[in-house]
This record gives structure tokens, C-alpha cells and sequence, in this order.
């Protein structure tokens, strides 16, 4: 966690993350990533300025087919408070839908329910549990698919919503996360199409990438956040 907390410090601080007074609201999925997200957000208000406020929101694609006792004792051990929003999100995707490439209307409908509800319990940043893998994933993926050079930032404003989006985990490795993932109580991933998607190819791309070129992750990385070694049109 030492490692998490020190490249999630540096994030912060680079891209002013987290201010004075801010109300962040945590997108906790029950995944290894949003659980140590909020692992880390809670060790970083304790030992870091600026003074801020942590709720977490669990958003139950399952409409309440998902079991969230862990969850909710894990929060409270940090004395977090949990709100889990009911939805029919799977319902939407898979049986009305019945979407073939089913990720981005999941993700578009998780987003609108959580920045909602952040927005109802007066917060004014969501914090989301992207690492550093995600990042350079996101990006082989607009290239290949999308035919363009594009991945997420640190820290976006939704104007629509008016709520601030924060990927405080944006410089952390995937395996540091995987390292203190056996004391965080994720819960199964039950999608459908887990481990059957795009992002999945992406993944199994950048491993033979690496196996090749050894350090093609950290050069990917770097091509990505600085701005200054871009040599395009």
C-alpha cells in the first residue's frame, strides 16, 4: 500500500485533484480497483492536506441479486458511509437490449446513475478506480477501433451534471493493486461478457507487447502524459 499511496499522492498534486471542503463521492464496484481506491483516498484525507469528505456509492446492476454484506462491513471498519442505488441496469443491457458489444451502454448507464446520485448527496467530485493499465488500454483501443489517439484524464468537469470525475489510482501499476488485493472484499464479477471484451484484447495485446518489447508499458505510458513529446499533425 506504501507504493499505491505514494504514486497516488503524486496525481493529486500534479493535477490538484482533491481540494480543500471537496465531498468525493467513490464509484466502489466491489472490484480490486474502486476497493483499493477507497483504501487509499481514506489512508490520504489521514496523513495528507486538504481536509475532504469520502461516501462511497455502489451501484447494484442486478437490482438486488447482488450480495453487498462485505461491502458494507468493509466501509464501515473505515468509517465510510456506503449508499447502494438499485438499478436494472442488466436488465436494460442483456435481456431489452440485448446488446452484442454490451460494455459501453453498461458503462454510460453506471456513470448517469452514480453522478446522479453523487450530485443528490451534495458531492462535488466522483473518484473512480482507473489505474495505470486502463490508461494505456483505453488508449490501444481508440487507436485500433476508433482510429484516433484518445484516453481519459485525470481530472474532467461534466458540465451537464456539474460534478468533477477524479482517477486518483492514474499512476499506479495494476500489479501493485493486485499485490494487496487478497485483504480487500471484492465481490465476483457476474457480467455476462466478463473476460469477453474489447478491453480484454487490449489487455492480452499489451502482455505480448511486453514480452516483445519490455518496456513498451512504460514508454506507452509516458507518450501518453506528456504532452510535449507529441510529433503529430
Amino acid at each position: 500500500m506504501k507504493k499505491i499511496l505514494s504514486m497516488f499522492r503524486k496525481v493529486c498534486q500534479e493535477y490538484n485533484l482533491i481540494e480543500n471542503g471537496d465531498k468525493i463521492a467513490v464509484g466502489l464496484s466491489g472490484g480490486k480497483d474502486s476497493l483499493a481506491l477507497l483504501v487509499a483516498l481514506n489512508e490520504y484525507k489521514k496523513y495528507f492536506f486538504p481536509d475532504f469528505e469520502i461516501i462511497a456509492i455502489a451501484i447494484d446492476l442486478t437490482n438486488g441479486k447482488n450480495d453487498y454484506s462485505q461491502l458494507i462491513n468493509f466501509c464501515k471498519n473505515l468509517n465510510i458511509n456506503l449508499e447502494i442505488v438499485p438499478s436494472n441496469v442488466f436488465e436494460i443491457v442483456f435481456d431489452i437490449r440485448k446488446e452484442k458489444n454490451p460494455c459501453s451502454l453498461c458503462a454510460n448507464l453506471r456513470r448517469g446513475l452514480l453522478n446522479s446520485k453523487a450530485k443528490e448527496l451534495g458531492c462535488n467530485k466522483v473518484a473512480l478506480g482507473h489505474h495505470r493499465d486502463d490508461l494505456i488500454e483505453t488508449f490501444l483501443l481508440s487507436l485500433f477501433f476508433e482510429g484516433r489517439l484518445s484516453t481519459f484524464k485525470p481530472k474532467t468537469y461534466l458540465s451537464k451534471v456539474d460534478i468533477t470525475v477524479i482517477r486518483p489510482l492514474l499512476y499506479v501499476e495494476e500489479n501493485e493493486i493486485l499485490k494487496i488485493s487478497k485483504d480487500l472484499p471484492f465481490i465476483k464479477n457476474i457480467c455476462p461478457a466478463d473476460k469477453h471484451t474489447q478491453r480484454e484484447k487490449a489487455k492480452d495485446l499489451l502482455k505480448m507487447l511486453e514480452k516483445t518489447y519490455p518496456s513498451c508499458k512504460e514508454k506507452l505510458f509516458n507518450s501518453i502524459i506528456h504532452k510535449e513529446r507529441y510529433n503529430l499533425f
